[in-house]
């Protein structure tokens, strides 16, 4: 029997993204309500009022300057800015659909996601003009669809900024059009996904404003005003409320829903980074008084472990949510009784908007170790998990308590893959229940703990790296003959990384002491930060695999984990 949310169901509202956040009854934060300001000059910020009249004005001005119309995708290329919300909010006025993009992609990886996509304009930001304008070109965006947003204009003012985007005609004709909440599209986002390219999931605009109903129901103690409290845990500033610190990149959909625009909902004033730096990180926190921070694993080991922590008072964070992966039980408690910061956890998905389950406030430390409660409106299933070559079959529940493979339905579920009905149907099926691929169980309070992986997908720092997509590129050095990539635990970095196994042309006699390194700096040539081989490589005679063909990830990633764990532990005595 499918388990309901302990929380009660909320009566969603049913209308699109600009709608809910700027034209609701039930606001209580005032006009001037400071939402973003920018962390590395404090005199860059945006009230509620400003973020409103700045959408719109862009909205029109992509329709009278670019002819842009309902439908229509614009790509985002750039860092976390405060000028990333109205930039969104004014493409969702004007009824197009966003697709961000990760910074860090070097220009084949922008290319694919700009044409899978469709993207007809690319907003993009000094520091990575260089990449967009490369992949525009190939992809066939003009440059003057090109537009920058950041503090920074263009010097050889070639490519006009956002905020110049502007209706100049003057004319009244253009209107917000139409939206069916539950099947336009309000984002683009891409997820990897373990055969290979990055797959764009459709998010709906019921889908986003469901999840920040959801979030905002479990998440009811952060307030702009300092109004609510909970016991234990220190209160907000009366009148002034709190204030997130917001690192966590905003083209990811944790930052994209959580950081962009659930603070319009709620009104509460954020900080925004450009990137995370952690001492840069830890006096903000001192220095703004910062209350409350989403953040990630690596973050917490960091904050666990480094030095330089020890120099800042840490003490206005009134809690912390990490995302993204698991947590551990060890490095929670540590944290809270080296600087007394506490850590609770969620979980999510791309597909699910993203948030499903939350630890509330309130059990950050009861339930250490879980993400915590269903989300409400949502429903669960654990199923039995496939065996090695086995399809999935949702039918096959298992009992409460046992572990299983995650289905979950309700309203911030996906409506399917772009361009791709094979992977949708694969995973979603026609009553709605989304296949999540994670493997865990949920006790009998209602906490979800998450085991393992079904999908193959690797997590670097909450990033997904498909093993697929490096074997790709690697098939292809002139060295390799054969090769599996899978992830491994790093204790050092906080989080998995990528691991390759290479049969290299020739076989193991033929093997050469630069060899590993030389296509390790090969591969890292081609790919986006975090799809660096920061695991190795090692040459074996061969890849395990079954009678099918399949790679044996199992198999291959214990033995894996094995030789990695050796390896670090031997770095960290040389260091001793």
């Amino acid at each position: 029997m499918p388990i309901k949310s302990n929380f009660p169901d909320l009566d969603l509202k049913v209308t699109d993204i600009f709608s809910f956040l700027f034209n609701r009854k039930d606001r209580q934060f005032p006009d001037d309500q400071i939402i973003f300001q920018d962390a590395d000059n404090l005199d860059r910020q945006y009230t509620y009022t400003q973020l409103r009249q700045l959408s719109i004005d862009f909205g029109k001005g992509l329709k009278s300057n670019h002819g842009f119309r309902k439908g229509d995708v614009l790509g985002l290329f750039v860092p976390n800015d405060i000028e990333v919300p109205p930039v969104v909010l004014g493409t969702l006025w004007a009824g197009g659909v966003v697709s961000p993009a990760n910074p860090g992609y070097t220009v084949a990886e922008l290319v694919y996601q700009l044409k899978d996509s469709g993207a007809r304009v690319l907003v993009t930001h000094l520091s990575v003009l260089d990449n967009a304008r490369k992949a525009a070109a190939e992809v066939g965006i003009p440059e003057s669809d090109i537009l920058l947003l950041g503090k920074d204009g263009d010097p050889g003012r070639k490519f006009k900024h956002w905020s110049a985007v502007r209706n100049l005609e003057g004319t009244v004709r253009w209107k917000s059009p139409k939206i069916d909440p539950k099947t336009d599209l309000a984002f683009l986002v891409y997820s990897s996904g373990t055969t290979g390219r990055p797959k764009g999931v459709k998010l709906t605009h019921h889908n986003m404003t469901s999840n920040m109903e959801q979030i905002h129901a479990t998440e009811g103690w952060l307030t702009w005003n300092g109004s609510k409290s909970v016991p234990g845990i220190p209160d907000a500033p009366k009148g002034k409320g709190d204030k997130v610190l917001a690192s966590l990149p905003f083209f990811h959909i944790y930052g994209l829903n959580l950081l962009v625009l659930s603070p319009i909902f709620s009104g509460v004033h954020h900080l925004v980074l450009a990137r995370f730096e952690l001492e840069k990180w830890c006096r903000l926190v001192q220095d703004q008084q910062v209350t409350f921070s989403y953040i990630v694993p690596p973050i917490v080991l960091l904050l666990c472990k480094a030095p330089v922590v020890g120099k800042y008072d840490l003490s206005s964070l009134r809690m912390t949510n990490s995302g993204a992966a698991p947590l551990t039980r060890d490095l929670v408690e540590t944290l809270y009784k080296r600087k007394g910061v506490r850590v609770k956890q969620g979980y999510g998905l791309s597909e699910t908007s993203p948030t499903i389950f939350i630890q509330r406030w309130e059990d950050w430390l009861d339930s250490v170790g879980s993400t915590g409660w269903m989300v409400p409106n949502l429903e669960a299933k654990f199923c039995a998990v496939p065996g090695p070559g086995q399809e999935s079959d949702g039918n096959k529940e298992v009992p409460r308590g046992q572990v299983g493979e995650l289905y979950v339905r309700g309203p911030n579920v996906f409506v399917g893959y772009h361009n791709n009905q094979a992977a949708t149907v694969e995973c979603l099926d026609q009553d709605g229940w989304f296949r999540t691929g994670d493997v865990g169980f949920m006790d009998d309070k209602g906490n979800l703990t998450i085991t393992d992986r079904v999908k193959e997908l690797i997590k670097y720092k909450g990033f997904q790296v498909p093993p697929a997509e490096l074997e790709g590129y690697l098939a292809n050095h002139e060295l390799v003959d054969d090769v599996a990539v899978v992830g491994v635990d790093s204790a050092e970095l906080g989080t998995e990384v990528p691991r390759a196994y290479v049969v290299r042309k020739g076989g193991l006699q033929a093997v050469k002491p630069k060899d590993a390194q030389e296509i390790i700096t090969w591969l890292n040539g081609k790919v986006a930060n975090h799809k660096k081989l920061r695991g190795g490589l090692k040459f074996v005679d061969a890849v395990p695999k079954s009678v099918s063909g399949k790679i044996l990830r199992r198999v291959l990633k214990e033995s894996a984990q094995k030789e990695f764990k050796a390896e670090e532990q031997a770095k960290l005595k040389a260091k001793l």
